[in-house]
């Protein structure tokens, strides 16, 4: 392997780790501090693409789009939490599976209804269309570049949140111990609603972004949650910092595991297996992931 395509590569990597972030943090939030299994992450994120690409094209502009679909989504996670997974906090794993799993044929349908079974194809911003030479010879699509620090930007704004303001404090509190918090006088239902909105938004932000890159139709949270739910047990339940290093980890052997195997002549099968391989190896040195909030 050329130097420049590692570089290209281990770049491709981290914009799909960054993605992954987006998605695992509010994910990851919701099991750890909730309990929730919810397999319905993914619709949000495919909620947000369909809302960027609708609201673009009404204003034409892409950020205002991007800008519109994250309150749009929030507001749908907030009722999707008060009307339906409210009730299923008590409940035990499988009946949280079976109801959300119910969610995504919801929604599935739901979008096919409001957009169209066709898919919609969303142009690159005019602004971040071009490419750049980060070393002579080996140029790099702006757009990706962007989405890379985009996705760095939130993670550092949300380390903030999480770390410094007194929601940051209630939510790394709830992940370790919400008996607790709950007993101090906290008011759950709020808390739980906020973390859910505030990862409904996380999610639509990521499947927002990832409109110029791949297709936008129905169903396409549903193959990327898979990768999430990796990145979740890697880097620990209700850790944000643990979504964070996991989401890299598993962006960059994702896109090496797909392309080293093809360059090598072996089965393109084993690209699928990268990421896998990768968790069991790190699950039986680190049973509940490398910075678990919550065992």
């Amino acid at each position: 392997m050329s130097p420049l395509l590692f570089l290209e590569q281990t770049l491709n990597g981290l914009q799909l780790g960054v993605t992954l972030f987006l998605i695992a943090a509010g994910l990851t939030l919701v099991l750890g501090i909730m309990n929730l299994v919810n397999l319905a992450h993914g619709s949000l994120y495919m909620l947000g693409a369909f809302f960027a690409a609708s609201f673009a094209r009404l204003t034409g502009s892409f950020a205002l789009g991007v800008a519109l679909a994250l309150p749009a989504a929030a507001a749908v996670g907030y009722a999707v939490e008060r009307l339906i997974l409210r009730h299923l906090y008590a409940r035990d794993h499988l009946d949280q599976v079976l109801a959300t799993f119910g969610m995504i044929l919801f929604f599935n349908e739901l979008t096919k209804v409001i957009w169209g079974p066709m898919a919609l194809f969303v142009d690159v911003p005019k602004a971040l269309s071009g490419r750049v030479e980060l070393i002579p010879g080996a140029p790099y699509p702006v757009y990706r570049l962007a989405v890379l620090a985009a996705g760095l930007t939130v993670a550092v704004a949300l380390w903030w949140m999480i770390a410094r303001t007194r929601l940051g404090m209630l939510i790394r509190a709830g992940a370790s111990n919400r008996e607790m918090v709950g007993a101090l006088g906290v008011d759950i239902e709020r808390l739980y609603a906020a973390v859910f909105a505030l990862g409904a938004a996380l999610a639509a932000f990521a499947g927002a972004l990832a409109g110029p890159l791949y297709v936008v139709e129905i169903g396409m949270g549903d193959a990327i949650l898979i990768k999430v739910f990796v990145v979740i047990v890697i880097g620990g339940i209700g850790s944000i910092r643990g979504a964070f290093v996991g989401a890299l980890i598993v962006g960059i052997a994702d896109t090496f595991g797909r392309i080293l195997p093809a360059l090598a002549g072996l089965p393109a099968a084993l690209a699928e297996m990268a990421i896998y391989v990768l968790m069991a190896t790190i699950l039986f040195f680190r049973p509940t992931g490398l910075f678990a909030a919550r065992a």
